[in-house]
């Protein structure tokens, strides 16, 4: 029997752009959603146990041991993991190729040296670990059957397995050159079967294909292996047939483990939207970036009223969250959750994201969208305008009640700023540029009136509050106020000191009570830290940012993935993985830095 799921930062990533599995350090896949990211798993095991589905691929005699080493090829999320015993070296290489009929999971065990038992056991277990499938062998492959959902696994060469539907296993040696290839492959049960691919030469294909991607990359930095990697994770996260881009590709990862702070984050969040087309953009891959902005329009579309704070993959609104009680949760972290009841809150914040987002990819050179994004713009405008004072959930989703957050009212700022930037830029578009700088005026005023305290110098989480939120860490990357202001640089040293948790940053305080509406507390949020390093440097304190950053280098896990918070504590990583807001961050960071070495 496999082990109990491995600590969140034991597992690695791979992916089809339309779905992806987490592969642990001990050889096996223990979450894969078929066949999108927000479709029920087939794999489980993360969330719950073996038996609620996972497919383990190791040497016999390592038990329940983990591999020697591993790592990405070059620049690709094919995996690479060695496994060295006493009686030989054996590599398996996993990947997902991208998918022309049905997403594939292929895993080739090739021979290094001597000659080495393998041990295959697969337990497929559908709608998230709840449904044993019917198991049968047709055409010397086994198939596995429950409602709509359909697996084939077969290998290449053939190897004799046993089991049927409590799970399949298999033995089979290889020697030095020698290889072994087990795919498998996903269909609607109602089709006939998939065509059958070859897996070595989807290998080779997989493999070119994200050479000539990297190879895009504008950056060329020090800090290019880590940015690539980054950008290779958020590739992974797009899904290709309609270029939105998932949080994560996993649900209710514990943010403390044994609590209740456990999410959903396989949708599309506004939130993310300027940071990853920033992100993108800079880094040369354009194509992407119009991908994701032609999303955003197509989502954001509708009445402004109906502005959502996230969607589903292809722009659904539904998302109802409900918890699946037959799983025991990642260490014992219950309710798993799936769906997102965020999905109803009012955020204000997400209008001047989507603005802001639009106006950098006008600036930057995506071509023209279609005439009625001006339009929609202006609409989403003219909503925040009668609607910005009003008290919100905010940017981090509290589920207490609304309040006046600062950082909501700087993105109201935002959006009048650009739209004020983009007539003047545009004055062909139809607006009033003074109908908006009004609004911005106001909205400063606003917010330096009644969100900064001057007894402690700093900004705080909302209107009349002693709190502080990290989110305020982002004044002098919106432009609301310079660098060099003695407001900015008095946030900036007041957030450090109040929220700081071994030098890494925390959203806000959660102690004291439940002032999100949730019970627990949770780890540092690693996006947060990026923004301190942002921050740092836009002050001019190069140095530090620079330090820092590395630091949040150093807590890649050993294929270079972050998660979406850390705990310096019992140095682990928390929240679902791999988290495409810390990778965005560790791409913009490492971006603005080359941006302050090179003037």
């Amino acid at each position: 029997m496999a082990p109990v799921p491995l600590p969140i930062e034991q597992y690695a990533l791979i992916g089809d752009f339309q779905t992806a599995a987490l592969v642990g350090r001990n050889g096996s896949v223990d979450w894969l959603c078929l066949p999108r990211f927000d479709s029920g798993a087939c794999f489980a095991a993360l969330l719950g146990g073996p038996e609620n589905g996972h497919w383990r691929i190791a040497p016999a005699a390592a038990s329940e041991g983990c591999c020697t080493r591993r790592a990405y090829a070059a620049d690709s999320l094919v995996l690479e993991t060695l496994w060295e015993t006493g009686d030989g070296t054996v590599k398996v290489v996993d990947f997902m190729p991208q998918r022309v009929t049905a997403p594939e999971v292929v895993r080739v065990v090739e021979g290094v040296s001597g000659s080495v038992v393998m041990e295959s056991e697969l337990r497929l277990r559908f709608d998230y670990g709840r449904v044993a499938p019917w198991v049968y062998e047709a055409d010397g492959q086994h198939v596995a059957v429950a409602g709509p959902d359909s697996v084939w696994l077969r290998s290449r060469p053939a190897v004799a397995t046993r089991g049927a539907r409590s799970g399949i296993g298999s033995q089979f040696a290889v020697r030095a050159g020698e290889r072994v290839a087990c795919t498998l492959t996903w269909h609607p049960s109602h089709l006939e079967r998939p065509p059958e691919t070859d897996p070595y030469e989807t290998l080779t294909r997989t493999l070119k294909g994200w050479r000539q991607w990297t190879g895009r990359c504008r950056y060329d930095g020090p800090y290019r292996d880590a940015v690539v990697r980054s950008l290779i994770t958020l590739k992974a996260l797009i899904y290709r047939p309609t270029g939105g881009i998932v949080a994560a590709p996993t649900t209710s990862l514990p943010e403390e483990p044994g609590g209740v702070r456990n999410w959903d984050y396989r949708y599309c969040w506004l939130r993310d939207a300027t940071m990853t087309l920033g992100a993108l953009l800079s880094a040369g891959y354009v194509e992407e970036a119009a991908s994701w902005r032609s999303w955003l329009l197509r989502a954001a579309a509708g009445d402004p009223e109906d502005l959502q704070i996230m969607y589903g993959l292809a722009g659904e609104r539904r998302l109802p969250e409900m918890e699946l009680p037959w799983l025991s949760g990642h260490v014992d972290s219950r309710p798993v959750r799936v769906g997102n009841a965020a999905v109803d809150q009012l955020q204000l914040d997400v209008y001047g994201e989507v603005i802001n987002a639009l106006h950098v990819a006008r600036t930057s050179g995506i071509p023209a969208p279609q005439p009625h994004a001006w339009r929609l713009q202006l609409s989403l405008l003219a909503f925040l305008e009668s609607h910005w004072r009003e008290p919100d959930e905010g940017l981090w989703e509290v589920r207490g009640p609304r309040r006046h957050f600062v950082h909501s009212k700087v993105m109201a700022w935002v959006a009048a700023d650009r739209a004020v930037r983009t007539l003047e830029a545009h004055p062909e578009l139809e607006g009033d540029p003074e109908r908006w700088r009004r609004m911005r005026d106001e909205v400063h005023r606003d917010v330096c009136d009644r969100g900064f305290d001057s007894a402690r110098g700093s900004f705080t989480q909302a209107y009349g509050s002693a709190d502080l939120d990290a989110a305020t860490l982002l004044i002098p990357q919106l432009g609301f106020l310079p660098g060099d202001d003695p407001r900015v640089t008095g946030t900036v040293d007041a957030v450090r000191a109040a929220l700081s948790h071994d030098g890494l940053v925390r959203r806000y305080s959660t102690t004291g009570g439940p002032a999100d509406g949730v019970p627990g507390t949770e780890g540092t949020f690693l996006i947060c830290s990026f923004w301190l390093a942002d921050a740092l440097r836009l002050t001019g304190r190069v140095d530090e940012a620079t330090a820092l950053f590395e630091r949040l280098l150093r807590l890649r896990n050993d294929v270079g993935l972050l998660a979406e918070e850390y705990d310096p504590l019992a140095r682990r990583h928390l929240g679902n993985f791999p988290q495409a807001f810390s990778h965005i961050g560790l791409v913009a960071t490492a971006l603005g830095l080359e941006r302050a070495a090179t003037g």
